[in-house]
């Protein structure tokens, strides 16, 4: 018993202890990603992205598709029917919080 303490306080006095964050707390600087279809782009420097979502109906427990409909920047120059990568940022307009990272596939 008493080597594990020697051990224990031996560890505590050289630094050397596990001071991590525990295994349930979040990374931080982790931002949500979404990936969705660009429906306009028509404004500079603007695009409105679809995002597609399965749910489940509380009541007869089927899965039902819903849209969503975010603002994001672009300075890569994503056009209608593209498919894009977005993340989450700063509000940078009145309704625009979100960011084009990369174009996941272009329109044919």
């Amino acid at each position: 018993m008493e080597e594990k303490i020697d051990e224990v306080s031996n560890e505590a006095a050289s630094g050397s202890a596990d001071t991590s964050q525990p295994a349930d707390a979040k990374p931080r600087n982790r931002r949500l990603e979404k990936i969705g279809l660009v429906t306009s782009d028509k404004m500079q420097k603007t695009v409105v992205v679809r995002v597609e979502r399965q749910v489940q109906h509380r009541k007869y427990r089927r899965y039902i598709r819903r849209r969503t409909k975010f603002m994001a920047h672009d300075e890569i120059g994503a056009h209608i029917g593209d498919v894009v990568r977005i993340v989450e940022t700063r509000p940078l307009s009145a309704r625009k919080r979100w960011r084009v990272v990369e174009i996941v596939q272009k329109a044919s």
